[in-house]
């Protein structure tokens, strides 16, 4: 007999499944599960990334920072070393303002956080941003609607001036023009000289609720017993590797560190960012797919079952296609065929649904989505491999009944 032609071995499985609708569908609920959840992951953290990826440019691509302490420290122990660590200063910025040829701009910043008044209105848990005058063409650079930045002479003679965000700007003066009005900052008042431009939230937190003031005001305010950060721009990637090798060993100079001593400072850059994103939910990820992985197999471990049911069902119809001259390979192809279709479709409606959830809580929540067509055509092949590899047994039993005994199968 002729080899049966895939089109006909498609179609007997199509009619096969199709006249078990129900049962089909109980047997792909488990690959539904482990494929909508895998897609609903993917699509999150895909979203997330490429979100992440976009917004957490606090520094430039050539910019960097110089800090006390690392961004994300391992355990208690480290973070307990790094407070041992001496403070970088305004000295500090000055040498490296001085003295690094590649360093095109030296700036510095440092924080805290009050509660903003005007008139009746108030603000609480606004970020304070102490900043020199160049700190807003630094990293994540500074636009403005209205207004004008700190100026040398502002940080130079320690002035009660302000440039404000969005949000204060919203919340403290929904009908009114801020410039030119004073507001009061903890217990002190500053003149609105400039408004930010809205920038948004990065993962529900705003970027807009923040004052800037001249960072000798700041210090003279708050205190100089502090660490500051000290912010650099370069013009390449080249030149900010030059530029951390010469801030490293200026500091490393000024504090008397041995050559085999570690830094006391830690560099910060956009990547430093995005790494301990990845780091932070790497684990996360990867849970997820473990949990879907389960699913997937148990999922299998059903096609495999209803494949033997099916196999028993019609072991007199494999009798009579055995007698009339079908050959063991067809009869293994057309099992496989019909296992991969059934895992196949479940992929389909689990893709289908992993992005309507993932749509579902972008629409209610902040968390980004984003599905990438590589993810899609994996969880297909992942689906329709489960459904071969797992169709492979039943599908081989039915490949070794023996034409007689089927036939006299009373099934």
């Amino acid at each position: 007999m002729p080899k049966l032609p895939l089109g006909e071995s498609l179609n007997m499985a199509l009619s096969s499944l199709w006249a078990n609708k129900l049962r089909s569908f109980l047997t792909l609920l488990g690959i539904i599960i482990g494929v909508l959840t895998i897609i609903a992951v993917v699509s999150i953290i895909q979203g997330l990334n490429n979100y992440v990826y976009e917004k957490f440019s606090f520094y430039g691509a050539n910019d960097f920072a110089v800090s006390k302490f690392s961004f994300g420290a391992r355990s208690l122990e480290e973070f307990r070393k790094e407070m041992k660590r001496k403070d970088l200063t305004m000295a500090d910025m000055e040498l490296i303002r001085e003295k690094c040829r590649s360093c095109r701009l030296v700036g510095a910043s440092t924080s805290t956080s009050r509660t903003v008044k005007y008139g009746s209105r108030s603000l609480k848990n606004v970020t304070i941003r102490g900043v020199t005058h160049v700190d807003h063409l630094i990293g994540s650079v500074e636009e403005l609607v209205s207004g004008r930045h700190l100026l040398k002479e502002d940080e130079e003679h320690s002035r009660y001036v302000a440039v404000i965000g969005a949000d204060v700007a919203e919340h403290l003066f929904p009908h009114t023009d801020p410039l030119r009005k004073w507001i009061k900052v903890g217990q002190q008042n500053f003149l609105i000289i400039g408004v930010a431009k809205p920038k948004g939230k990065i993962l529900g937190m705003s970027q807009d609720n923040f004052v800037r003031i001249p960072i000798t005001t700041f210090l003279k305010i708050y205190g100089s017993r502090r660490s500051i950060t000290i912010n650099v721009h370069t013009l390449s990637q080249e030149e900010m590797a030059l530029a951390q090798e010469e801030v490293r060993t200026l500091l490393r100079a000024k504090r008397h560190l041995d050559f085999n001593e570690p830094d006391d400072f830690s560099f910060r850059t956009s990547d430093t960012f995005i790494q301990f994103y990845k780091s932070a939910t790497t684990g996360i990820y990867f849970a997820m797919i473990a949990i879907s992985s389960i699913a997937l197999l148990v999922g299998g471990i059903v096609v495999m079952n209803i494949m033997l049911v099916s196999v028993t069902e019609r072991t007199k119809e494999i009798g009579i296609r055995m007698a009339i001259g079908a050959r063991r390979k067809d009869i293994l192809f057309q099992f496989l065929i019909e296992s991969a279709i059934l895992a196949a479709t479940g992929g389909a409606i689990g893709i289908l649904l992993g992005f309507i959830i993932a749509r579902i809580v972008t629409m209610t929540s902040s968390l980004p989505s984003s599905v990438e067509p590589e993810a899609i055509i994996i969880a297909l092949f992942v689906s329709t491999s489960v459904g071969l590899f797992f169709g492979l047994y039943p599908a081989s039993q039915a490949a070794k009944l023996n034409p007689i005994d089927a036939l006299r199968s009373e099934q």
